[in-house]
């Protein structure tokens, strides 16, 4: 068994265990070495069951060969294949568009804990380390490609991170191997090609080691990023404590705890709670955060992320995305209010005990609205929600039970329900918006 042979199966020792293992097969060299390794491989060891996905994207007319040369190659090894074609959307960056497709195919491909392997390769980590160095990233973006990450149902691991070009290259000619070349990779006036062909090659000749000091410092920057990390972690767990609605499962923080964090503090433990459900905000967008935080008491700050929005209300930060971010839909006749009602956009409503007498019918605040409770008379309701601390982001979405023109009950707030209307409880579970990014 060679070095690389050797390195690859030590890389993959955690994963030893995985249902399967699927290669990310493009044709080019890095794939294919990676594919023809772990072949060897699975012939002298007890390995997870091995395949190869090839993603054709038709952007260009020498990619419609690369199938059938995927397809050869895989026959010789005796690794099955399954060939993903997608249609790319056109866009401000079509690099970037097909790049989303191509995983969004791949992911969809994975049962849960399989893992897609990729041929990322050390001088693929050193220019992605410069070419973020070049954009401004902080240190969760200089801190490179990681080894593995969840991908949907399964993991993303790139096990020849390790290893660099050259011994790829050395490999595969020694193996008698042949690989395809996008001719894409030669066009300098994409970012990352101009770092590749001219940038780098003159930085070599002055340190011959710049690759690997590169891909180095890529590690240490991610040692400190888990360092961030886990005090982030710590910061936010004083932070992390009930909301006094339990039904109203969405993320939220308190912020008394994070006002008193340094502003730099704050801002990391704000990036590390956000990292999973939006893209991050650059450094001039982060005043956003402290117009949130700095506004009056009355105010009813927001702030607009990539993914959705930060509100504050009731002394906490709220996380709202997807249908959070629209006014529901009008619900639907409640013909059967002993069965669960369906919001459109806004969750799902159940009506337990007593059903009241009469024909209902599920509606949202307009303004105005007043409700008659035992022992008070008829109040204001948004009155009787000031008192009750529900949010503001909240009210446009509490479904109200009523018949006719007469407002009975308000959904999950069992004191405001109509005076002498018999025993009954109207629970609203809530949409979701915590979808996370892939």
């Amino acid at each position: 068994m060679n070095d690389l042979s050797t390195r690859l199966l030590q890389a993959l020792a955690p994963w030893h265990d995985a249902p399967a293992w699927r290669v990310a097969l493009s044709g080019g060299l890095d794939s294919t070495v990676l594919l023809h390794l772990l072949a060897g491989l699975a012939r002298e060891h007890a390995l997870p069951p091995l395949s190869a996905l090839h993603v054709h994207h038709g952007l260009q007319a020498a990619a419609d060969s690369w199938p059938a040369h995927c397809q050869n190659l895989c026959d010789a090894l005796g690794v099955p294949l399954q060939v993903l074609r997608v249609r790319v959307e056109a866009g401000a960056s079509l690099e970037r568009a097909a790049r989303e497709a191509r995983y969004a195919a791949l992911a969809a491909c994975l049962a849960r804990e399989e893992v897609l392997l990729t041929g990322q390769h050390r001088d693929d980590q050193a220019e992605t380390l410069l070419f973020r160095l070049l954009r401004g990233a902080g240190v969760r973006g200089l801190a490179g490609m990681a080894v593995q990450r969840p991908l949907q149902l399964g993991s993303l691991v790139r096990p020849l991170l390790g290893c660099s070009r050259i011994e790829l290259e050395r490999y595969a000619r020694e193996a008698g191997l042949e690989w395809v070349e996008d001719p894409s990779n030669r066009d300098t006036r994409l970012a990352r090609n101009y770092l590749r062909h001219e940038v780098v090659p003159r930085l070599q000749a002055h340190w011959p080691q710049v690759q690997a000091n590169l891909a180095r410092a890529a590690d240490h920057l991610r040692e400190a990023q888990g360092l961030l990390d886990e005090l982030a972690e710590s910061d936010l767990a004083a932070a992390q404590g009930p909301a006094g609605l339990d039904w109203l499962t969405l993320p939220s923080l308190a912020l008394a705890p994070l006002t008193q964090l340094s502003p730099a503090r704050q801002r990391n433990a704000l990036r590390h709670w956000l990292a999973g459900r939006t893209l991050l905000p650059d450094s001039a967008h982060w005043a956003g955060w402290e117009a949130l935080r700095d506004a009056g008491a009355d105010a009813r700050p927001l702030w607009r992320l990539a993914q959705g929005e930060l509100h504050r209300a009731a002394g906490r930060l709220w996380w709202l995305s997807g249908d959070w971010l629209q006014a529901p839909a009008t619900p639907p006749v409640w013909t059967q209010p002993a069965e669960t009602l369906p919001l459109p956009g806004n969750g799902r409503l159940h009506l337990l005990g007593e059903v009241p007498p009469g024909a209902l019918q599920v509606r949202y605040r307009q303004g105005g609205e007043a409700l008659t409770l035992a022992g008070r008379g008829t109040r204001d309701l948004k009155r009787l929600l000031n008192e009750a601390a529900v949010p503001a982001f909240l009210r446009g979405h509490l479904p109200l039970l009523y018949r006719g023109d007469q407002l009975l009950a308000v959904a999950n707030l069992p004191q405001l329900k109509q005076a002498g209307e018999g025993d009954y409880r109207l629970l609203w579970q809530v949409p979701t918006n915590d979808q996370g990014l892939s």
